[in-house]
């Protein structure tokens, strides 16, 4: 069985020496290694190669045989970590919580338990006899929500 700690630290050492960072690493029952990177400007196949390369440089496939996969975070997907949304403030999201609804606005701050982004709600304003839209700024803990995603608008 492959040591998932000590193949993290391999990973780990590769990515400290550049801007990319761990989104997730799984090690299957029957050792295939998945390894999924992230990057502010997007990630390049040659990168995924390189870190694959380099990955394999550090095991023996004497000791284990396994199987291995490194591709990127890939756009439309939930985020998992928190760089995640510290790369894409600013940028459209839409999240939903855990009861089902869901809210489509602007990431605008991201901390270490809660982000915050920019709807444009229906709200009843006073001294008007119907509702308009108003912005509003949400506030959600990470573990509120059910997913947070970047939302992809096509024109």
């Amino acid at each position: 069985m492959i040591d998932k700690k000590k193949l993290e630290q391999v990973v780990n050492e590769w990515l400290s020496k550049t801007d990319y960072f761990l989104v997730d690493l799984t090690v299957s029952a029957d050792d295939r290694i998945v390894v999924v990177i992230d990057h502010a400007e997007g990630v390049w196949i040659e990168d995924c190669a390189e870190l694959s390369r380099f990955i394999e440089s550090q095991m023996s496939r004497d000791d284990e045989d396994y199987e291995l996969e490194v591709g990127s975070a890939g756009l439309g997907q939930p985020f998992r970590v928190k760089q995640q949304y510290e790369i894409h403030v600013g940028k459209m999201v839409e999240t939903q919580s855990r009861d089902g609804k869901k809210w489509q606005g602007t990431l605008t701050k991201v901390d270490e338990e809660t982000f915050s982004m920019m709807t444009t709600q229906k709200m009843k304003v006073e001294g008007s006899k119907r509702p308009k839209q108003v912005e509003v700024e949400m506030t959600f803990r990470y573990d509120e929500v059910a997913y947070t995603k970047y939302l992809i608008k096509v024109k």
